[in-house]
């Protein structure tokens, strides 16, 4: 059995049955209904010409009773037009006129009758007599129009409440779609809520009273996760700038011990503290973040300045940085602190795994997209889809990182409706490759 996950599919289907089924049952009930009427008009027919007949008898003076015909009526009822029948009875049964030679009674002439014999009576008191004639007629003789109408009716007439139901169809689906609208304006604001916009709540105006209630739960949900994500992003900001004083203090204190035993491997761990710390305050401030639509950034702007700040941290460590690509402005949608922030991450994560002596270089192109390229030992296959994710760190990851950088960088992509992807290059080492959407296709969008 098929089954359509689509409610509109559902009702369509149903519908096209319902119409189907009615396209054969409508004619044959209003070939049901012409048929009886045409019955009923042959009765009412035949009494009229019962009484017709009734008002040609009269009593002689002797008592009895005569049927005086005139030529008209005579030729009617002659057995040489066959098409009409008369019979006059009184009150014993006994037949007193009767336009057959053999003068029987015609069979079940009040009555239809599954031969081709029918017929109406009526009765009459003729001058203290009951008298009951009865009129029939052959329907082998019957009227070739009404026979014609009646058998082409469904032929001819009938076939014309289908494209009457296909188009009652046509518009059943036009007023169903359009009753159903505001369930879709619905559906693609559901697809603005994310951990960055929960805010978002889906809209009760039009919307149908039986799918009320269930909008109106997601509302409710929606607003018990927002209270959720701002409890847990306000810990997680509290805590690191809780944490940011006791490792500001301990490196002072550090600073007084002089050139003591230890004392460089304790201050190499403050550090790796306070980058920590920093990357949950930018975890805190990227999931707070709500993007203007019409905000715009340069993309090698952001890039140069991510250079010149991250430059001296590569010098120390004896690693080259190079800005390449296009030397013109690249204007893509996006917010530029949060962008440069995934710049350098991708840029200061390169630097740790790159080779000594080697280079870093972060290419922006004219399509919105950046590469971040090291010449480190690359990343496994099997670790592409895991390295995005918060607080994962694999066997490459070996240094005083806590495995958030990545996860920041996955973030700005999102909130930004842009890619990231890593290969490793056929020379060794990894690269990374944002894409953005260039701020000409979101204004023509």
């Amino acid at each position: 059995m098929i089954r359509f996950k689509s409610l509109t599919s559902r009702i369509v289907l149903l519908h096209i049955v319902a119409v189907a089924v009615a396209a054969i049952l409508l004619p044959l009930i209003l070939l049901w209904l012409l048929n009886s009427e045409v019955n009923h008009l042959h009765r009412d027919a035949m009494r009229d010409q019962a009484e017709a007949l009734g008002e040609r008898l009269a009593v002689k003076p002797d008592g009895t009773i005569a049927l005086d015909l005139p030529e008209s009526l005579k030729d009617l009822y002659s057995e040489a037009y066959g098409r009409y029948q008369y019979d006059v009875f009184d009150r014993s049964g006994r037949v007193l006129f009767s336009s057959h030679k053999n003068a029987g009674p015609i069979v079940r002439p009040d009555v239809e009758s599954p031969g081709t014999i029918s017929g109406a009576s009526v009765s009459r008191e003729i001058g203290g007599q009951t008298v009951r004639i009865r009129v029939a007629e052959d329907l082998a003789h019957r009227d070739v129009i009404i026979d014609d109408i009646i058998a082409n009716f469904f032929r001819r007439v009938g076939w014309i409440t289908i494209p009457i139901l296909l188009t009652l169809l046509a518009i059943d689906i036009v007023i169903f779609r359009r009753a159903v609208a505001p369930l879709l304006r619905a559906s693609e604001e559901a697809k603005n809520i994310g951990p960055a916009r929960t805010d978002v709540r889906l809209p009760t105006e039009q919307i149908p009273s039986e799918i009320l209630p269930l909008v109106t739960a997601v509302n409710q949900a929606l607003d018990r996760l927002e209270d959720g994500f701002r409890v847990q992003r306000q810990f997680t900001a509290d805590a690191a700038h809780q944490l940011r004083t006791p490792l500001a203090i301990l490196r002072t204190r550090l600073g007084t011990l002089g050139d003591r035993v230890g004392t460089q491997e304790l201050d190499a761990d403050i550090e790796g503290m306070s980058r920590i710390v920093g990357q949950l305050l930018e975890i805190a401030e990227l999931d707070t973040l709500v993007l203007d639509p019409s905000e715009t950034a340069d993309l090698r702007a952001v890039c140069a300045e991510v250079v010149g700040s991250i430059a001296p941290y590569a010098l120390a460590r004896q690693r080259d940085i190079a800005l390449k690509g296009t030397p013109d402005a690249v204007r893509i949608r996006g917010n530029a602190e949060m962008l440069q922030r995934a710049i350098f991450n991708l840029a200061d994560n390169a630097i740790k795994y790159t080779a000594p002596d080697t280079s870093v270089d972060i290419e922006v192109r004219d399509d919105g997209s950046v590469r971040v390229r090291d010449c480190g030992p690359g990343i496994p296959p099997g670790e592409h889809g895991l390295i995005f994710q918060r607080f994962w760190r694999g066997d490459r990851r070996r240094t005083d990182g806590a495995g958030l950088g990545l996860s920041i960088v996955h973030g700005v992509a999102e909130d930004h409706a842009a890619t990231v992807a890593v290969e490793n290059l056929p020379t060794g080492g990894a690269q990374f490759t944002l894409r953005f959407r260039l701020a000409t296709d979101v204004a023509s969008a």
